[in-house]
């Protein structure tokens, strides 16, 4: 399975730290936060990865590289200005071939072991699901969630809803009917593909963190810290 990490974004929560440093190279324990995404999918033995690329982008592949200091195999897909989360997906979709591929954000952290997406990605490539989901704890800043998750499948309904952790594996065509170039904003292309009933989801009760603020990344540094 390839993957893609969304690197793109402006990361205006993040300023002024991300004013002259973009907000996947920011560093928490000593690596980038990007970095974390690198090791870990290199970790599940997920080596074939896209990032995409926009507000500082020259930096972030000056830092990677090729993706060999890390273990992996780096291919960039730029954007002159961000296209958003769907739209970024799509523009990247000839460097990750036919197969389903997971996606993940560069500025989140989670303990989650990728390599337990196996099943679903099997699953996604037989046709039974066109996409999965990780979903988790509802954050005080997001009380009231995204999408509903029961008997493993995402709801629009009623009922108790969790919040997406930005790490899902999808099929290619998941995105068909979106433009190349388009912006494109990934929840609500999920919205719209719910109903459907053909995507799945699983909880995850490892640590999570969605790393938007400064905040964020000191509370993240003091995690990591700990021993």
């Amino acid at each position: 399975m390839k993957a893609m990490i969304l690197a793109a974004g402006r990361g205006e929560r993040m300023r002024p730290l991300s004013d002259t440093v973009p907000k996947p190279l920011l560093p928490v324990a000593g690596r980038p936060l990007i970095v974390w995404q690198l090791q870990r999918l290199r970790r599940a033995g997920i080596v074939e990865i896209a990032v995409n690329v926009a507000w500082l982008g020259a930096m972030i592949e000056e830092t990677l590289g090729d993706g060999a200091a890390f273990g992996v195999r780096i291919r960039y897909s730029h954007e002159t200005a961000a296209l958003g989360t769907a739209g970024g997906i799509v523009n990247a979709l000839p460097l990750l071939g036919d197969a389903p591929f997971l996606v993940v954000s560069a500025d989140i952290w989670c303990d989650y072991d990728f390599s337990r997406l196996g099943i679903a990605a099997a699953a996604a490539h037989a046709g039974k699901i066109s996409a999965h989901l990780l979903m988790v704890d509802n954050p005080p800043y997001h009380p009231r969630g995204d999408f509903t998750l029961a008997d493993r499948r995402i709801g629009v309904g009623d009922g108790e809803r969790l919040t997406y952790a930005n790490i899902g594996v999808y099929r290619p065509d998941f995105f068909a009917g979106l433009a190349l170039g388009e912006r494109a904003d990934l929840g609500q292309l999920l919205r719209a593909r719910i109903p459907r009933g053909d995507i799945s989801g699983e909880r995850c009760d490892d640590s999570w963190m969605n790393v938007g603020t400064p905040d964020d990344l000191r509370r993240l540094e003091r995690l990591l810290q700990t021993p």
